[in-house]
Protein backbone atom coordinates (compact mmCIF):
# COMPACT_ATOMS: atom_id res chain seq x y z
CA UNK A 1 0.00 0.00 0.00
CA UNK A 2 2.82 2.41 0.83
CA UNK A 3 4.43 1.80 -2.57
CA UNK A 4 1.07 2.27 -4.30
CA UNK A 5 0.50 5.56 -2.44
CA UNK A 6 3.96 6.81 -3.39
CA UNK A 7 3.37 5.92 -7.03
CA UNK A 8 0.00 7.70 -7.11
CA UNK A 9 1.52 10.75 -5.37
CA UNK A 10 4.39 10.94 -7.86
CA UNK A 11 2.04 10.40 -10.80
CA UNK A 12 -0.49 13.01 -9.73
CA UNK A 13 2.13 15.54 -8.63
CA UNK A 14 4.24 15.30 -11.74
CA UNK A 15 1.84 17.26 -13.90
CA UNK A 16 0.51 14.27 -15.85
CA UNK A 17 -3.06 15.22 -14.94
CA UNK A 18 -4.39 18.51 -16.30
CA UNK A 19 -3.55 21.17 -13.72
CA UNK A 20 -2.24 24.72 -13.55
CA UNK A 21 1.47 25.26 -14.14
CA UNK A 22 3.47 24.82 -10.94
CA UNK A 23 6.15 27.50 -11.25
CA UNK A 24 8.00 28.80 -8.17
CA UNK A 25 8.24 31.72 -7.66
CA UNK A 26 4.78 32.45 -9.02
CA UNK A 27 5.13 34.69 -12.11
CA UNK A 28 3.59 38.16 -12.31
CA UNK A 29 1.26 37.19 -15.17
CA UNK A 30 0.58 33.77 -16.59
CA UNK A 31 -2.04 32.49 -19.02
CA UNK A 32 -2.21 28.84 -19.99
CA UNK A 33 -3.31 27.93 -23.52
CA UNK A 34 -4.34 24.72 -25.25
CA UNK A 35 -1.96 22.14 -26.60
CA UNK A 36 1.74 21.68 -25.99
CA UNK A 37 5.20 21.94 -27.50
CA UNK A 38 7.23 18.75 -27.75
CA UNK A 39 10.85 19.18 -26.70
CA UNK A 40 13.10 16.60 -28.35
CA UNK A 41 16.49 16.10 -29.98
CA UNK A 42 15.01 17.80 -33.04
CA UNK A 43 14.58 21.06 -31.12
CA UNK A 44 17.22 23.71 -31.78
CA UNK A 45 18.22 26.42 -29.30
CA UNK A 46 18.56 29.63 -31.31
CA UNK A 47 20.28 32.79 -30.05
CA UNK A 48 22.67 35.56 -31.04
CA UNK A 49 25.98 33.71 -31.17
CA UNK A 50 27.89 36.96 -30.58
CA UNK A 51 26.51 37.07 -27.02
CA UNK A 52 28.61 34.76 -24.80
CA UNK A 53 26.10 35.03 -21.93
CA UNK A 54 23.37 33.55 -24.12
CA UNK A 55 25.68 30.73 -25.16
CA UNK A 56 26.35 30.02 -21.48
CA UNK A 57 22.61 29.95 -20.71
CA UNK A 58 22.03 27.52 -23.58
CA UNK A 59 24.87 25.30 -22.36
CA UNK A 60 23.46 25.26 -18.83
CA UNK A 61 20.02 24.32 -20.14
CA UNK A 62 21.53 21.51 -22.16
CA UNK A 63 23.44 20.29 -19.13
CA UNK A 64 20.15 20.16 -17.19
CA UNK A 65 18.26 18.39 -19.98
CA UNK A 66 21.01 15.84 -20.44
CA UNK A 67 21.33 15.11 -16.73
CA UNK A 68 17.64 14.64 -16.01
CA UNK A 69 16.08 13.74 -19.36
CA UNK A 70 18.92 12.33 -21.44
CA UNK A 71 18.69 14.78 -24.34
CA UNK A 72 21.01 17.47 -25.71
CA UNK A 73 19.65 20.14 -28.05
CA UNK A 74 21.65 21.41 -31.05
CA UNK A 75 22.62 25.09 -30.98
CA UNK A 76 21.81 27.52 -33.80
CA UNK A 77 21.06 24.89 -36.44
CA UNK A 78 18.49 25.64 -39.12
CA UNK A 79 16.03 23.02 -38.03
CA UNK A 80 12.60 23.23 -36.45
CA UNK A 81 10.86 23.25 -34.01
CA UNK A 82 12.98 25.76 -32.12
CA UNK A 83 13.57 27.34 -28.75
CA UNK A 84 14.66 30.96 -29.22
CA UNK A 85 16.36 33.47 -26.92
CA UNK A 86 15.73 37.05 -28.08
CA UNK A 87 17.10 40.25 -26.60
CA UNK A 88 14.92 43.34 -26.96
CA UNK A 89 16.07 46.45 -25.11
CA UNK A 90 12.75 48.20 -25.77
CA UNK A 91 10.76 45.57 -23.86
CA UNK A 92 8.84 47.30 -21.03
CA UNK A 93 9.49 46.46 -17.39
CA UNK A 94 12.49 45.36 -15.34
CA UNK A 95 15.93 44.50 -16.70
CA UNK A 96 15.46 41.10 -15.01
CA UNK A 97 12.01 40.55 -16.49
CA UNK A 98 11.14 38.22 -19.37
CA UNK A 99 8.36 37.21 -21.72
CA UNK A 100 7.98 33.47 -22.29
CA UNK A 101 5.68 32.19 -25.04
CA UNK A 102 5.06 28.51 -25.69
CA UNK A 103 2.92 27.37 -28.63
CA UNK A 104 2.86 24.02 -30.47
CA UNK A 105 5.45 25.21 -33.02
CA UNK A 106 8.03 27.10 -30.96
CA UNK A 107 9.15 28.50 -27.61
CA UNK A 108 10.36 32.11 -27.47
CA UNK A 109 11.96 33.80 -24.48
CA UNK A 110 12.35 37.56 -24.87
CA UNK A 111 14.07 39.90 -22.40
CA UNK A 112 15.95 43.18 -22.17
CA UNK A 113 19.05 41.48 -20.80
CA UNK A 114 20.63 38.03 -20.60
CA UNK A 115 19.55 37.92 -16.93
CA UNK A 116 15.92 38.02 -18.06
CA UNK A 117 16.56 35.23 -20.56
CA UNK A 118 18.12 33.18 -17.74
CA UNK A 119 15.07 33.62 -15.50
CA UNK A 120 12.79 32.71 -18.36
CA UNK A 121 14.76 29.47 -18.76
CA UNK A 122 14.29 28.71 -15.06
CA UNK A 123 10.52 28.98 -15.50
CA UNK A 124 10.69 26.84 -18.64
CA UNK A 125 12.55 24.11 -16.77
CA UNK A 126 9.72 24.00 -14.22
CA UNK A 127 7.16 23.63 -17.03
CA UNK A 128 8.66 20.29 -18.09
CA UNK A 129 6.68 17.49 -16.41
CA UNK A 130 9.01 16.32 -13.70
CA UNK A 131 8.47 12.57 -14.09
CA UNK A 132 7.70 12.23 -17.77
CA UNK A 133 9.40 9.61 -19.93
CA UNK A 134 9.73 9.84 -23.70
CA UNK A 135 8.95 13.11 -25.50
CA UNK A 136 8.88 16.12 -23.20
CA UNK A 137 5.60 17.97 -23.64
CA UNK A 138 5.53 21.56 -22.39
CA UNK A 139 2.07 23.11 -21.97
CA UNK A 140 1.29 26.11 -24.16
CA UNK A 141 1.33 29.30 -22.14
CA UNK A 142 2.33 32.94 -22.09
CA UNK A 143 4.22 34.33 -19.10
CA UNK A 144 5.04 38.01 -18.56
CA UNK A 145 7.19 38.19 -15.48
CA UNK A 146 9.55 40.37 -13.49
CA UNK A 147 10.88 40.49 -9.90
CA UNK A 148 9.40 42.60 -7.14
CA UNK A 149 12.74 43.32 -5.42
CA UNK A 150 16.30 43.90 -6.63
CA UNK A 151 17.98 42.09 -3.68
CA UNK A 152 16.85 38.48 -3.51
CA UNK A 153 19.33 36.92 -1.16
CA UNK A 154 20.42 33.78 0.62
CA UNK A 155 23.23 33.66 3.16
CA UNK A 156 25.56 30.87 4.24
CA UNK A 157 27.81 30.90 7.30
CA UNK A 158 30.98 28.91 6.56
CA UNK A 159 32.80 30.27 9.64
CA UNK A 160 31.20 27.92 12.14
CA UNK A 161 31.24 24.98 9.74
CA UNK A 162 33.15 24.74 6.49
CA UNK A 163 31.43 23.47 3.33
CA UNK A 164 33.29 22.17 0.26
CA UNK A 165 33.43 24.01 -3.06
CA UNK A 166 31.18 21.39 -4.68
CA UNK A 167 28.44 22.17 -2.18
CA UNK A 168 28.84 25.93 -2.56
CA UNK A 169 28.24 25.46 -6.29
CA UNK A 170 25.17 23.31 -5.64
CA UNK A 171 23.91 25.96 -3.21
CA UNK A 172 24.30 28.57 -5.96
CA UNK A 173 22.51 26.27 -8.45
CA UNK A 174 19.59 25.96 -6.05
CA UNK A 175 19.45 29.72 -5.59
CA UNK A 176 19.41 30.25 -9.35
CA UNK A 177 16.59 27.75 -9.78
CA UNK A 178 14.34 30.06 -7.74
CA UNK A 179 15.62 33.31 -9.29
CA UNK A 180 17.56 34.49 -6.24
CA UNK A 181 20.41 36.78 -7.22
CA UNK A 182 22.57 37.55 -4.15
CA UNK A 183 24.74 35.03 -2.29
CA UNK A 184 25.87 36.48 1.04
CA UNK A 185 28.98 34.46 1.92
CA UNK A 186 29.81 34.75 5.65
CA UNK A 187 33.52 33.93 5.53
CA UNK A 188 34.92 34.84 8.96
CA UNK A 189 33.98 34.09 12.53
CA UNK A 190 35.33 33.62 16.06
CA UNK A 191 35.43 29.89 15.28
CA UNK A 192 37.22 30.07 11.94
CA UNK A 193 38.59 32.28 9.15
CA UNK A 194 37.88 30.75 5.74
CA UNK A 195 39.51 33.06 3.17
CA UNK A 196 43.10 32.90 1.94
CA UNK A 197 44.76 36.33 2.28
CA UNK A 198 48.22 36.34 0.72
CA UNK A 199 49.57 39.16 2.87
CA UNK A 200 48.55 37.41 6.11
CA UNK A 201 49.35 33.68 5.82
CA UNK A 202 48.65 33.06 9.51
CA UNK A 203 44.95 33.56 8.79
CA UNK A 204 44.93 30.21 7.04
CA UNK A 205 47.72 28.59 9.07
CA UNK A 206 46.19 29.43 12.47
CA UNK A 207 42.84 31.23 12.20
CA UNK A 208 41.17 28.62 9.98
CA UNK A 209 41.51 25.81 12.55
CA UNK A 210 40.05 25.25 16.02
CA UNK A 211 41.23 22.60 18.46
CA UNK A 212 37.79 21.10 19.06
CA UNK A 213 34.07 21.87 18.96
CA UNK A 214 31.42 22.02 21.66
CA UNK A 215 28.99 19.09 21.64
CA UNK A 216 25.31 19.94 22.06
CA UNK A 217 23.96 23.37 22.88
CA UNK A 218 26.57 25.96 23.82
CA UNK A 219 25.78 27.39 27.23
CA UNK A 220 24.20 24.13 28.36
CA UNK A 221 27.05 21.83 27.40
CA UNK A 222 30.55 21.52 28.79
CA UNK A 223 31.42 18.60 26.53
CA UNK A 224 33.81 18.94 23.58
CA UNK A 225 34.59 16.46 20.84
CA UNK A 226 38.40 16.75 21.10
CA UNK A 227 38.71 16.79 17.31
CA UNK A 228 40.48 19.58 15.41
CA UNK A 229 38.31 21.23 12.80
CA UNK A 230 38.83 23.69 9.97
CA UNK A 231 39.31 24.53 6.33
CA UNK A 232 39.53 27.50 4.02
CA UNK A 233 39.01 28.57 0.42
CA UNK A 234 42.01 29.40 -1.70
CA UNK A 235 41.88 32.53 -3.80
CA UNK A 236 41.76 30.34 -6.89
CA UNK A 237 38.69 28.56 -5.52
CA UNK A 238 37.03 31.86 -4.62
CA UNK A 239 37.52 33.20 -8.15
CA UNK A 240 36.04 29.98 -9.52
CA UNK A 241 32.98 30.28 -7.27
CA UNK A 242 32.48 33.97 -8.05
CA UNK A 243 32.55 33.21 -11.79
CA UNK A 244 30.27 30.20 -11.34
CA UNK A 245 27.75 32.46 -9.58
CA UNK A 246 28.10 35.21 -12.18
CA UNK A 247 27.28 32.70 -14.91
CA UNK A 248 23.98 32.19 -13.05
CA UNK A 249 23.42 35.93 -12.57
CA UNK A 250 24.18 35.75 -8.88
CA UNK A 251 26.36 38.32 -7.13
CA UNK A 252 28.56 37.02 -4.31
CA UNK A 253 28.69 39.49 -1.42
CA UNK A 254 31.53 38.56 0.96
CA UNK A 255 31.33 39.26 4.67
CA UNK A 256 34.45 40.05 6.68
CA UNK A 257 33.34 40.44 10.31
CA UNK A 258 34.53 43.48 12.26
CA UNK A 259 35.08 44.67 14.93
CA UNK A 260 33.41 41.77 16.76
CA UNK A 261 33.30 38.05 15.90
CA UNK A 262 37.03 38.29 15.23
CA UNK A 263 38.73 36.10 17.84
CA UNK A 264 40.10 33.82 15.13
CA UNK A 265 42.00 36.82 13.74
CA UNK A 266 43.41 37.64 17.18
CA UNK A 267 44.62 34.06 17.59
CA UNK A 268 46.96 34.64 14.65
CA UNK A 269 47.68 38.35 15.19
CA UNK A 270 47.25 39.05 18.94
CA UNK A 271 48.68 42.56 18.57
CA UNK A 272 45.36 43.59 17.00
CA UNK A 273 43.46 43.00 20.24
CA UNK A 274 43.09 45.33 23.22
CA UNK A 275 44.87 43.04 25.72
CA UNK A 276 47.48 41.46 23.45
CA UNK A 277 46.23 37.97 24.30
CA UNK A 278 47.00 35.17 24.23
CA UNK A 279 43.93 34.23 22.20
CA UNK A 280 42.67 30.96 20.76
CA UNK A 281 40.25 30.25 17.94
CA UNK A 282 36.96 29.75 19.77
CA UNK A 283 35.66 26.23 20.29
CA UNK A 284 32.16 27.15 21.43
CA UNK A 285 29.41 29.36 20.02
CA UNK A 286 28.06 32.67 21.23
CA UNK A 287 29.28 36.25 21.64
CA UNK A 288 32.83 36.74 22.94
CA UNK A 289 34.35 39.76 24.67
CA UNK A 290 37.60 39.92 22.72
CA UNK A 291 37.25 42.09 19.62
CA UNK A 292 39.50 44.06 17.29
CA UNK A 293 41.06 47.09 19.01
CA UNK A 294 39.55 50.31 17.70
CA UNK A 295 42.34 52.43 19.17
CA UNK A 296 45.31 50.97 17.31
CA UNK A 297 46.34 52.11 13.86
CA UNK A 298 47.65 48.59 13.21
CA UNK A 299 44.05 47.34 13.25
CA UNK A 300 42.99 49.61 10.41
CA UNK A 301 46.15 48.89 8.43
CA UNK A 302 45.42 45.17 8.73
CA UNK A 303 41.79 45.57 7.67
CA UNK A 304 42.67 47.79 4.73
CA UNK A 305 45.20 45.26 3.48
CA UNK A 306 42.68 42.43 3.86
CA UNK A 307 39.97 44.43 2.10
CA UNK A 308 42.37 45.19 -0.76
CA UNK A 309 42.55 41.48 -1.50
CA UNK A 310 38.82 40.99 -0.88
CA UNK A 311 38.01 43.66 -3.46
CA UNK A 312 40.31 41.96 -5.96
CA UNK A 313 38.46 38.67 -5.45
CA UNK A 314 34.89 39.95 -5.30
CA UNK A 315 33.62 42.46 -7.89
CA UNK A 316 30.38 43.06 -5.94
CA UNK A 317 29.15 46.60 -5.36
CA UNK A 318 28.66 45.77 -1.66
CA UNK A 319 31.16 44.43 0.88
CA UNK A 320 29.56 43.23 4.11
CA UNK A 321 31.55 44.28 7.17
CA UNK A 322 29.43 42.65 9.91
CA UNK A 323 29.29 45.13 12.78
CA UNK A 324 26.98 42.98 14.90
CA UNK A 325 27.29 41.75 18.49
CA UNK A 326 30.41 43.71 19.39
CA UNK A 327 30.79 43.85 23.20
CA UNK A 328 32.38 47.09 24.40
CA UNK A 329 33.98 45.65 27.58
CA UNK A 330 37.54 45.58 26.24
CA UNK A 331 37.23 49.03 24.69
CA UNK A 332 36.13 50.49 28.04
CA UNK A 333 39.34 49.17 29.65
CA UNK A 334 41.72 49.79 26.75
CA UNK A 335 43.98 52.89 26.95
CA UNK A 336 44.28 53.02 23.15
CA UNK A 337 40.51 52.93 22.66
CA UNK A 338 39.91 55.53 25.36
CA UNK A 339 42.53 57.78 23.77
CA UNK A 340 40.78 57.40 20.41
CA UNK A 341 37.48 58.43 22.02
CA UNK A 342 39.08 61.48 23.65
CA UNK A 343 41.11 62.57 20.61
CA UNK A 344 38.09 62.41 18.32
CA UNK A 345 35.58 63.98 20.71
CA UNK A 346 33.46 60.84 20.83
CA UNK A 347 30.80 60.47 23.50
CA UNK A 348 31.21 56.78 24.30
CA UNK A 349 32.12 53.34 22.99
CA UNK A 350 29.02 53.25 20.77
CA UNK A 351 30.27 56.31 18.95
CA UNK A 352 33.67 54.61 18.78
CA UNK A 353 32.04 51.78 16.87
CA UNK A 354 30.46 54.34 14.52
CA UNK A 355 33.94 55.88 14.05
CA UNK A 356 35.28 52.41 13.25
CA UNK A 357 32.57 51.61 10.68
CA UNK A 358 32.73 55.07 9.10
CA UNK A 359 36.48 54.82 8.67
CA UNK A 360 36.17 51.44 6.98
CA UNK A 361 33.37 52.81 4.82
CA UNK A 362 35.53 55.70 3.61
CA UNK A 363 38.28 53.27 2.67
CA UNK A 364 35.94 50.99 0.72
CA UNK A 365 34.31 54.00 -0.94
CA UNK A 366 37.78 55.02 -2.14
CA UNK A 367 37.91 51.67 -3.92
CA UNK A 368 34.50 52.19 -5.52
CA UNK A 369 32.63 49.92 -3.12
CA UNK A 370 29.82 50.38 -0.61
CA UNK A 371 29.44 48.82 2.81
CA UNK A 372 26.52 46.90 4.21
CA UNK A 373 26.32 45.74 7.81
CA UNK A 374 24.01 44.27 10.41
CA UNK A 375 21.65 46.71 12.11
CA UNK A 376 24.00 47.28 15.07
CA UNK A 377 25.93 49.66 12.83
CA UNK A 378 23.13 52.14 13.56
CA UNK A 379 24.42 52.43 17.13
CA UNK A 380 26.33 55.63 17.73
CA UNK A 381 25.31 57.00 14.35
CA UNK A 382 25.10 55.37 10.93
CA UNK A 383 28.05 55.79 8.54
CA UNK A 384 27.06 58.23 5.76
CA UNK A 385 26.59 55.82 2.84
CA UNK A 386 26.10 52.53 4.67
CA UNK A 387 23.33 50.06 3.88
CA UNK A 388 21.71 48.09 6.68
CA UNK A 389 20.73 44.45 7.01
CA UNK A 390 17.90 44.40 9.55
CA UNK A 391 18.01 41.15 11.54
CA UNK A 392 16.82 42.04 15.06
CA UNK A 393 13.25 42.41 13.84
CA UNK A 394 12.30 45.26 11.51
CA UNK A 395 13.03 48.27 13.73
CA UNK A 396 16.57 48.77 12.41
CA UNK A 397 15.35 48.60 8.83
CA UNK A 398 12.65 51.17 9.49
CA UNK A 399 15.11 53.50 11.20
CA UNK A 400 17.65 53.20 8.38
CA UNK A 401 15.04 53.73 5.63
CA UNK A 402 13.75 56.83 7.41
CA UNK A 403 17.34 58.09 7.36
CA UNK A 404 17.36 57.41 3.59
CA UNK A 405 19.74 54.46 3.72
CA UNK A 406 19.25 51.29 1.67
CA UNK A 407 17.99 48.28 3.59
CA UNK A 408 17.82 44.50 3.20
CA UNK A 409 15.18 42.98 5.48
CA UNK A 410 16.20 39.72 7.14
CA UNK A 411 14.41 39.47 10.51
CA UNK A 412 15.05 36.40 12.63
CA UNK A 413 11.31 35.97 13.15
CA UNK A 414 10.71 35.07 9.50
CA UNK A 415 13.98 34.56 7.64
CA UNK A 416 16.41 32.69 9.91
CA UNK A 417 16.61 29.24 8.39
CA UNK A 418 18.68 27.88 11.30
CA UNK A 419 15.47 27.77 13.38
CA UNK A 420 13.41 24.63 13.91
CA UNK A 421 10.82 23.68 11.32
CA UNK A 422 8.58 21.91 13.83
CA UNK A 423 7.41 22.45 17.39
CA UNK A 424 8.26 18.79 18.01
CA UNK A 425 11.96 19.61 18.28
CA UNK A 426 12.88 16.12 19.47
CA UNK A 427 12.00 14.86 15.97
CA UNK A 428 14.20 17.45 14.26
CA UNK A 429 17.97 17.83 13.96
CA UNK A 430 19.51 19.89 16.78
CA UNK A 431 19.06 23.59 16.02
CA UNK A 432 19.85 26.88 17.70
CA UNK A 433 16.20 27.32 18.74
CA UNK A 434 13.19 29.23 17.49
CA UNK A 435 10.36 27.94 15.32
CA UNK A 436 10.03 28.94 11.68
CA UNK A 437 7.55 26.87 9.64
CA UNK A 438 7.13 27.26 5.90
CA UNK A 439 3.92 29.28 6.19
CA UNK A 440 5.59 31.85 8.44
CA UNK A 441 8.38 32.41 5.91
CA UNK A 442 5.77 32.78 3.18
CA UNK A 443 3.77 35.31 5.18
CA UNK A 444 6.63 37.79 5.43
CA UNK A 445 6.15 41.24 3.90
CA UNK A 446 9.48 43.08 3.42
CA UNK A 447 8.04 46.61 3.28
CA UNK A 448 7.04 47.78 6.79
CA UNK A 449 3.73 49.63 7.12
CA UNK A 450 5.52 52.35 9.09
CA UNK A 451 7.29 53.64 5.98
CA UNK A 452 5.93 56.31 3.69
CA UNK A 453 5.77 55.77 -0.06
CA UNK A 454 9.02 57.73 -0.45
CA UNK A 455 10.76 55.75 2.31
CA UNK A 456 9.68 52.38 0.90
CA UNK A 457 12.02 52.77 -2.08
CA UNK A 458 14.99 52.23 0.27
CA UNK A 459 13.94 48.62 0.91
CA UNK A 460 16.16 46.78 -1.59
CA UNK A 461 14.68 43.39 -0.78
CA UNK A 462 15.02 40.52 1.65
CA UNK A 463 17.29 37.59 2.45
CA UNK A 464 17.21 34.22 4.20
CA UNK A 465 20.06 33.54 6.64
CA UNK A 466 21.67 30.18 7.37
CA UNK A 467 23.85 30.25 10.49
CA UNK A 468 25.67 26.97 10.95
CA UNK A 469 26.55 26.54 14.63
CA UNK A 470 24.31 23.46 14.61
CA UNK A 471 24.55 22.60 10.90
CA UNK A 472 27.71 20.49 10.53
CA UNK A 473 26.96 18.78 7.20
CA UNK A 474 25.85 19.57 3.66
CA UNK A 475 22.91 17.21 4.08
CA UNK A 476 21.66 19.09 7.12
CA UNK A 477 22.23 22.46 5.44
CA UNK A 478 19.91 21.44 2.61
CA UNK A 479 17.37 20.14 5.10
CA UNK A 480 17.27 23.53 6.84
CA UNK A 481 17.05 25.49 3.58
CA UNK A 482 14.47 23.38 1.74
CA UNK A 483 11.58 23.98 1.30
CA UNK A 484 11.86 27.39 3.03
CA UNK A 485 13.91 28.77 0.12
CA UNK A 486 10.82 28.29 -2.07
CA UNK A 487 8.72 30.49 0.22
CA UNK A 488 11.52 33.07 0.31
CA UNK A 489 11.56 33.13 -3.50
CA UNK A 490 7.93 34.21 -3.61
CA UNK A 491 8.49 36.80 -0.88
CA UNK A 492 11.09 38.58 -3.00
CA UNK A 493 9.88 37.89 -6.55
CA UNK A 494 6.10 37.51 -6.70
CA UNK A 495 3.78 40.56 -6.63
CA UNK A 496 2.27 40.96 -3.17
CA UNK A 497 -1.29 40.73 -4.47
CA UNK A 498 -0.57 37.38 -6.18
CA UNK A 499 0.77 35.59 -3.12
CA UNK A 500 -1.49 32.86 -1.76
CA UNK A 501 -0.22 30.17 0.58
CA UNK A 502 -2.90 27.62 -0.39
CA UNK A 503 -1.98 27.93 -4.04
CA UNK A 504 1.73 27.88 -3.15
CA UNK A 505 1.23 24.63 -1.20
CA UNK A 506 -0.41 22.98 -4.21
CA UNK A 507 2.50 23.99 -6.43
CA UNK A 508 4.90 22.67 -3.78
CA UNK A 509 3.40 19.19 -4.21
CA UNK A 510 5.01 19.15 -7.65
CA UNK A 511 8.17 20.82 -6.35
CA UNK A 512 8.76 18.12 -3.73
CA UNK A 513 8.85 15.52 -6.51
CA UNK A 514 11.28 17.69 -8.47
CA UNK A 515 13.54 18.15 -5.44
CA UNK A 516 13.55 14.39 -4.86
CA UNK A 517 14.60 13.83 -8.46
CA UNK A 518 17.27 16.53 -8.19
CA UNK A 519 18.79 14.83 -5.15
CA UNK A 520 18.02 17.62 -2.68
CA UNK A 521 17.64 16.69 0.97
CA UNK A 522 14.50 18.69 1.70
CA UNK A 523 12.35 18.52 4.83
CA UNK A 524 9.22 16.58 3.96
CA UNK A 525 5.90 18.18 4.86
Amino acid sequence: MRKLFLFLFLFASAGLFAQPLAIIPQPSQISQGEGSFTLSQATTISFDATKPELKSIAAQLNEHLNKFYGITLPLNEKSKPSLSFRLNKSLPGSDEGYLLKVDPKEIVITAKTPAGIFYGVQSLKQMIPVSQNGPLTIPCAEINDQPRFAWRGLHLDVGRHYFPVSFIKKYIDNMAMYKLNTFHWHLTEDQGWRLEINQYPKLTEISSWRDETVVGHAGRSKTYDGVGYGGFYTQKQVKEIVQYAADRFITVVPEIEMPGHSVSVLAAYPELGCTGGPYNVMTTWGVHKDVLCAGKEETFKFLQNVLDEVCELFPSKFIHIGGDECPKDRWKECPDCQKRIKDNGLKDEHELQSYFITRIEKYLNSKGRQIIGWDEILEGGLAPGASVMSWRGIKGGIEAAKQKHNVVMTPGSHLYFDHYQSKETEKEPLAIGGYLPLEQVYSYEPIPEELSADEQKYIMGAQGNVWTEYIPSTKQAEYMVFPRICALAEVVWTPKEKKNFTDFSKRMDTEYVRLYRYGVNYRKP
